[in-house]
């Protein structure tokens, strides 16, 4: 067995995109070139999620209205999950809906309680082409979840609702980033 480069070892870490960024409001469109450039960005956005200390990153969080993400996360059960899809589709989300403590790399600071399916399957593909299949459970679940809104214009926060929104908005509002904010309202695919 080869070795293989950590990912986001040659990677560049870019500037990320906060709430209120419209490439986070905007569907992203789909990947047709798998060269070089792909591969970059790919490598990018490990870089850029290990330098925030995520365990996810879309495209379009570093400005890039492209289909694709990456994500280095446990499950509930510590089991670490480490890759990426290119054109994801959300196939499944299923199971118990929690409503689990959630945040984002484009909203600095700020979690709510956000409610999500225990059990999603996301399938597409690989920088290179080939077809690839993700199954996922709990925490895990949550962060493809959370990564497939991403690629469709939405961010965690269009699933909160009450008094929960009213509190991470507020937030939002005293954070250096988003002081004086103009908090978008809820995505409607989210």
């Amino acid at each position: 067995m080869r070795n293989r480069p950590i990912p986001g070892s040659s990677g560049l870490v870019r500037a990320m995109s906060l709430l209120g960024d419209p490439v986070l409001h905007t569907p992203c469109e789909p990947v047709t070139d798998f060269g070089p450039s792909l591969a970059r960005l790919i490598e990018d956005m490990f870089a850029t999620m290990y330098a925030a200390q995520g365990v996810g990153l879309a495209a379009n969080q570093i400005g890039v209205p492209l289909r694709a993400f990456v994500y280095d996360c446990p499950d509930d059960d510590d089991v670490r999950h480490l890759g990426h899809v290119v054109n994801p589709r959300l196939v499944t989300a299923d199971g118990t809906t929690v409503r689990g403590s959630e945040g984002c790399l484009s909203l600095p600071g700020v979690e709510a309680g956000t409610p999500r399916f225990d059990h999603a399957v996301v399938e597409g593909v690989t920088s290179d082409g080939e077809p690839v299949r993700v199954d996922a459970t709990g925490f895990f679940a949550r962060c493809l979840q959370h990564e497939c809104d991403h690629l469709e214009g939405g961010v965690y926060l269009d699933r909160v609702t009450g008094w929960r929104r009213a509190r991470a908005v507020r937030a939002v509002r005293r954070t250096p980033w988003g002081r004086g904010a103009d908090v978008p309202p809820p995505h409607p695919r989210a």
